[in-house]
C-alpha cells in the first residue's frame, strides 16, 4: 500500500510534465501567421473631397492600424481591465490561474477567467473556441512561445487589429470608424472605454445594440483606470458624464455603386487581385455631391418621360389614332460628367435604379449617337475654313449603292421631313438638318472627311455615307471623351475615374494627365458658338439653364431607338443617354432634346446650387472676329474667314430646289 501510495503520489508529480511534454511533441506550434501578420484588410474609396464613398472587404471588414497609431490611453484602457501586469508576465499570469480556479472551486462554476492579452491573442488567431483542456494546455504553450518571438509593442498591436469588436468590425481602427466616424486620435477617453470593453462580449457590449450596457462596461474601465490612478479625478468625472454618439451603419457604407463598380473593374484590368483584402486607398475623382445629383437628374427625366408617353398614347387615342406599343418597362437611361479641362470623372451613373439593374450603361453600354455626332463632321468643316455663316445645301437626293451584289437605294429625310435649300452652316446644325450634314460630307469629300476624323481617335468609323447620321455604337463614357475636343477649346483629354492608390503608407498610382491635340482654340470657339445656339433656340431647348452659358447637341437615332445630349459649360461636361434596353424603339416623339435635354438641365440647375462660384460664361479667345450679320451675331478666325459681304439670296436659286 505503502508503495502503492508513493507511486501513485510520484506519477501526480509528474503527470502535468508528462502532459506539458506529450503536448510539445505532439504538436506543431506554428506562430508564423502571428510573427509575420499580415490580416486581410478593408479597401477604402473616397471622392475627390476626401470623403469615403464605400468600403470593400471579404469576410472581415478591418483597418489596420500601427502600434504608433493607436494612442497611449487605449492602451492603458486595455491592460486596466483586461490584464494589468501584462508588461510583466511572460504570456501567463499563474497568479490570476490560482485566484481564478478558487473562486470557479467555491462557485462550482466558471464564474472568472484569467486568460492574459497574449492568451486572448493566441485564442483568436491560432486556436478554436472550444472548451477543452487541451486547447488550453495549447493556448499556454503558443503562449509563451509568442512572447519569446515578439515584443509587448507587437502583441498589442496585433490583439488591437485581430479582434473582433462587434457589428462586423475587426480592429480598434475600424470600430472607431465604424462606431464613433473618429479618427484612433479622436476618440475621447469614453470612447475608447467603449471600445476596449467590447472584446469580452462584443454582441452584449455592443452600443449599437445595448447602448446602456455598453456604457456601464465603459464606466468600468474607467473605474479601474482611476483606481489604478491612471487618471486623475476631474478625467474620471468627464469621461463617466459623457454619453457619446454611436453610429449605426452599414459595413460596406457604399454611396455611390456604380462608382464602386467601375473602380473595381478598373483595379482588376491594372492587375490588382487583391480589392477586397489588400487594404487599399483609392482616391477618385468623383464628387459624391455631383454624383447624388446626377443619379436625381436621370430620375427626374425618367418619371417626366413615363408620364409624357402615357399623355402622348391618351391624345393618340382620343384623336383616333393608333398608339405605338411600346414596353416602357425597358426604358432606362445613363448620365457621365467630366471636368472639362482634366477629363476627371465627377459623376457617372448607369442605369436609373442601381438596384433594379446594376448594369453600367454609361460606360458598358454602346449605342448610336446619332445627330450627337454631327459637331465632329462640322468641326472638320470649319477646320477647312467653312465658318458659321457659310450656306450650304439641304435638299433631298437619292443616293444609289450596292449591298451584296444587290443595286440598293437610300433616301435619307430631315427630322422635319422638309427641306430649306441653302441654309447656313450655323443653322444647319442648330436644326440637326440630317440632309444639309449629308450635302456637307459630299461637299468634303467622304475620303477626307474619314482622313481628317481621324485626329478624333473615334473608333469604328461606317466607310460610307451612313456617318452623317452617327451610325457607329459607343458609351455615353467614350463620347464624353471625345466631346472634350469642343468643351476643352480643342484639347481632348482622357477621362480618369481613378486620381491614385495608396497601399501600407505608399503611393503604388497616380493618374498621368493624357491629352492631345484637335485643332486651335479659335476654331473650338466657333463650334462652342453654334451648340450655344442649339441650346439657346434649336434642338437642345429643353437643356438651357438661366444664369449659366450651356452648349451642346441632341442625338436621336432611327425610330427612336435612343436618345442623346452631350454638352457643357465653361467647366463641365455631361452626356445623358436614354433608351429601351432591349432596343426597341421608344415612343415616336421621344427625342434626344425632349427626353435627355431635362436631365442635363436638371443637373446644372443644381450644380449652380451647389457651386455658385462656377464659371458661367465660355471665354472668346484671341483670334476670334465677331460681325454682326442681317442672321445674327457670327464669329470668324484666320481659318474661318468673315465674308467680303453678305450672301443675298437669289430668288431664281431658291425656286431650283
Amino acid at each position: 500500500m505503502k508503495k502503492t501510495f508513493i507511486s501513485l503520489f510520484i506519477l501526480g508529480l509528474l503527470s502535468p510534465f508528462i502532459i506539458l511534454g506529450y503536448y510539445l511533441t505532439a504538436y506543431d506550434y506554428d506562430i508564423s501567421s502571428l510573427v509575420n501578420y499580415k490580416p486581410a484588410q478593408t479597401t477604402r474609396i473616397y471622392d475627390k473631397n476626401g470623403e469615403k464613398i464605400a468600403n470593400i472587404f471579404d469576410k472581415q471588414h478591418r483597418y489596420y492600424a500601427s502600434f504608433d497609431e493607436i494612442p497611449p490611453r487605449i492602451i492603458e484602457a486595455l491592460v486596466a481591465i483586461e490584464d494589468t501586469t501584462f508588461f510583466e508576465h511572460s504570456g501567463v499570469n499563474f497568479d490570476a490561474i490560482f485566484r481564478a480556479m478558487i473562486k470557479d472551486v467555491k462557485a462550482g462554476k466558471m464564474v472568472e477567467g484569467a486568460s492574459t492579452i497574449t492568451q486572448q491573442l493566441v485564442k483568436n488567431k491560432l486556436l478554436t473556441r472550444e472548451k477543452k483542456l487541451s486547447r488550453k494546455i495549447k493556448e499556454l504553450i503558443y503562449s509563451f512561445k509568442v512572447e519569446h518571438a515578439l515584443t509587448k509593442e507587437q502583441i498589442l498591436e496585433r490583439y488591437l487589429n485581430e479582434i473582433y469588436f462587434g457589428h462586423g468590425y475587426y480592429g480598434v481602427k475600424t470600430a472607431a470608424d465604424g462606431y464613433f466616424h473618429k479618427k484612433l486620435s479622436d476618440l475621447t477617453l469614453k470612447e475608447m472605454a467603449i471600445l476596449v470593453g467590447l472584446p469580452k462580449a462584443p454582441s452584449t457590449y455592443a452600443p449599437t445594440r445595448n447602448y446602456d450596457i455598453s456604457m456601464g462596461r465603459a464606466n468600468r474601465v474607467i473605474t479601474r483606470m482611476h483606481t489604478l490612478g491612471w487618471i486623475d479625478d476631474a478625467t474620471f468625472e468627464k469621461a463617466l458624464a459623457e454619453n457619446p454618439v454611436v453610429y449605426d451603419d452599414t459595413l460596406t457604407q457604399n454611396k455611390a455603386p456604380f462608382i464602386v463598380d467601375e473602380v473595381v473593374r478598373r483595379l482588376k484590368k491594372m492587375g490588382i487581385t487583391d480589392v477586397k483584402t489588400g487594404g487599399y486607398k483609392i482616391y477618385t475623382t468623383v464628387d459624391l455631391k455631383l454624383q447624388n445629383v446626377a443619379k436625381k437628374s436621370l430620375k427626374y427625366a425618367y418619371n417626366l418621360a413615363l408620364k409624357r408617353i402615357e399623355k402622348y398614347k391618351q391624345k393618340d387615342i382620343k384623336d383616333l389614332k393608333e398608339a405605338q406599343d411600346v414596353n416602357v418597362s425597358q426604358l432606362n437611361g445613363a448620365l457621365v460628367s467630366l471636368d472639362s479641362k482634366s477629363g476627371d470623372i465627377l459623376a457617372l451613373v448607369g442605369s436609373v435604379d442601381y438596384k433594379k439593374s446594376s448594369y453600367n450603361r454609361a460606360t458598358q453600354g454602346k449605342r448610336q449617337p446619332g445627330s450627337a455626332f454631327k459637331p465632329f463632321i462640322y468641326q472638320v468643316a470649319i477646320d477647312l475654313g467653312y465658318s458659321g455663316a457659310t450656306k450650304i445645301v439641304d435638299i433631298a437626293q437619292t443616293y444609289e449603292y450596292k449591298k451584296n451584289g444587290q443595286e440598293m437605294k437610300w433616301q435619307p429625310k430631315n427630322y422635319e421631313k422638309n427641306y430649306e435649300g441653302l441654309i447656313t452652316l450655323r443653322k444647319a446644325l442648330i436644326h440637326s438638318r440630317n440632309l444639309a450634314t449629308i450635302n456637307l460630307v459630299n461637299d468634303i469629300g467622304l475620303s477626307q472627311l474619314l482622313h481628317e476624323l481621324k485626329k478624333f481617335n473615334i473608333k469604328n468609323l461606317p466607310n460610307d455615307l451612313s456617318i452623317s447620321l452617327g451610325t457607329m455604337s459607343v458609351s455615353p463614357l467614350t463620347l464624353a471623351k471625345y466631346y472634350t475636343s469642343f468643351s476643352n477649346y480643342g484639347i481632348q483629354v482622357q477621362p480618369h475615374l481613378i486620381a491614385s492608390i495608396e497601399q501600407g503608407g505608399s503611393t503604388i498610382y497616380e493618374k498621368q494627365e493624357i491629352s492631345h491635340y484637335i485643332t486651335s482654340p479659335t476654331q473650338s470657339f466657333i463650334m462652342t458658338s453654334i451648340l450655344r445656339d442649339v441650346v439657346k433656340k434649336g434642338t437642345g431647348r429643353r437643356a438651357g439653364v438661366r444664369g449659366i452659358e450651356l452648349a451642346g447637341k441632341t442625338g436621336t437615332t432611327n425610330n427612336n431607338m435612343d436618345a442623346w445630349f452631350a454638352g457643357y459649360s465653361p467647366t463641365i461636361e455631361t452626356v445623358v443617354w436614354f433608351g429601351n434596353d432591349d432596343n426597341t424603339p421608344m415612343y415616336h416623339k421621344e427625342t434626344g432634346g425632349r427626353v435627355s435635354g431635362p436631365a442635363f438641365a436638371y443637373y446644372f440647375r443644381h450644380v449652380l446650387k451647389l457651386y455658385p462660384q462656377i464659371k458661367r460664361k465660355f471665354d472668346i479667345p484671341k483670334g476670334i472676329i465677331e460681325v454682326k450679320l442681317k442672321s445674327g451675331k457670327e464669329y470668324f478666325s484666320d481659318i474661318s474667314k468673315p465674308p467680303r459681304s453678305e450672301d443675298r439670296t437669289d430668288p431664281e436659286a431658291e425656286l431650283l430646289f
